[in-house]
């Protein structure tokens, strides 16, 4: 069975997607909200990337030629910005700690 024929990786590829869309429609009204609303926001982000981190690995560990493909293409598109997948989790944790210091900084 290949990768994504996998139902499990299908499902869990889907709840992915659906759940960065909506926390990034959220993301919107990010300057509207409250000191605690940031604080849940900056939090659903980190566990957003951990799990998108998480299915990256299963991509990258796979003998599946789909899935090797899938990372080749991340790794080309990345590289047209001049960043690795690595650097483009960190560049996304130095934004959260940003965030989370500017709320830190808010009384």
């Amino acid at each position: 069975m290949g990768f994504f024929d996998s139902e499990i990786v299908q499902k869990e590829a889907k709840q992915l997607f659906e759940d960065y869309q909506d926390l990034i429609k959220l993301g919107n009204d990010y300057g509207k909200f409250d000191r605690e609303g940031k604080k849940i926001f900056i939090d659903q982000m980190e566990q957003m990337m951990e799990r998108y981190r998480i299915f990256m690995k299963r991509f990258e560990l796979s003998d599946d030629f789909m899935a090797q493909m899938t990372i080749e293409q991340l790794n080309t598109q990345l590289g047209q910005f001049g960043i690795t997948p690595q650097q483009m989790f960190e560049q996304m944790n130095m934004t959260l700690e940003r965030m989370k210091s500017d709320v830190e900084k808010q009384s």
